[in-house]
């Protein structure tokens, strides 16, 4: 019997909106992606994971996810030590685990408040009891630079793994885990999609996928991405909330659309 695999990768808010949408959209023609023996979720594919293995239906993952409101933290970047995060995911001279050593050790600085809000923002989004059994989950070791992956075996409460795994260095505090502090599963790849190999079948929404990346995968993966449509509804900042609705609506078209290929 073939084993299918859905990867989920970072996108910011409108990723989880875009990847939804997709599977909304597919799910309506027919095609059932959430229903795969594996969900590997990066980032912001970590929140989309969490809602599908939880809940099947896209619909109602969808209904639960919302935009961040009011009653959340504010996203306010550590503008002194974010370009220098972002100077070193940059460097291609560096070598990858030295790069995310030295980015760890300056998400452990940066001021961006506590992790305590941020975990009720994610707890209110993920009222899940326990971690779905087909649901692994993506992150980076602050300290090391060790890229984890974590599911139901791990011993790990599901609402820090998700909120670790979406934890943008300089943008959202690290996450205290098991001891541990964590940043976003994203910095090893945008979708870690590599963990799937094993899979007969695998399936990766990519909401931002840089193009070396999206070369260096496996060529029997299937790889969507926004088309020009859903591009232009996600726009320029992955974490505004007031694309959440248009970029619902245009990854469900598109989604539709797929499934007639």
């Amino acid at each position: 019997m073939q084993r299918t695999a859905l990867v989920l990768g970072a996108g910011g808010i409108t990723g989880v909106a875009w990847q939804l949408g997709i599977l909304i959209g597919l799910h309506d023609r027919g095609l059932d992606l959430a229903r795969a023996d594996l969900i590997l979720g990066t980032s912001a594919g970590a929140m989309t994971g969490a809602l599908i293995a939880a809940f099947g239906d896209p619909r109602t993952a969808a209904a639960v996810e919302a935009p961040l409101g009011p009653a959340d933290p504010p996203l306010e970047a550590d503008w002194s030590l974010g370009p220098i995060a972002f100077g070193l995911l940059q460097d291609e001279s560096l070598d990858p685990a030295d790069m995310r050593r030295q980015i760890g050790a300056i998400a452990l600085r940066a001021a961006v408040g506590p992790p305590e809000p941020w975990l009720a923002a994610f707890g209110r989004r993920l009222p899940i009891e326990g971690w779905p059994e087909r649901l692994t989950v993506t992150a980076t070791d602050c300290r090391t630079g060790d890229p984890v992956v974590w599911n139901a075996a791990s011993g790990v409460p599901l609402v820090p793994a998700v909120t670790a795994s979406c934890a943008v260095p300089c943008l959202f505090p690290p996450i205290p885990v098991n001891g541990g502090r964590y940043m976003d599963g994203g910095l090893r790849s945008r979708t870690n999609a590599d963990l799937a190999a094993d899979y007969d079948t695998v399936t990766v929404l990519a909401p931002r996928m840089p193009l070396l990346q999206r070369e260096s995968l496996d060529p029997r993966f299937t790889v969507i991405e926004p088309d020009a449509a859903s591009t232009a509804a996600i726009g320029g900042n992955v974490f505004d909330g007031g694309r959440w609705a248009p970029t619902l609506a245009a990854a469900e078209r598109q989604g539709r659309e797929l499934a007639l290929l």
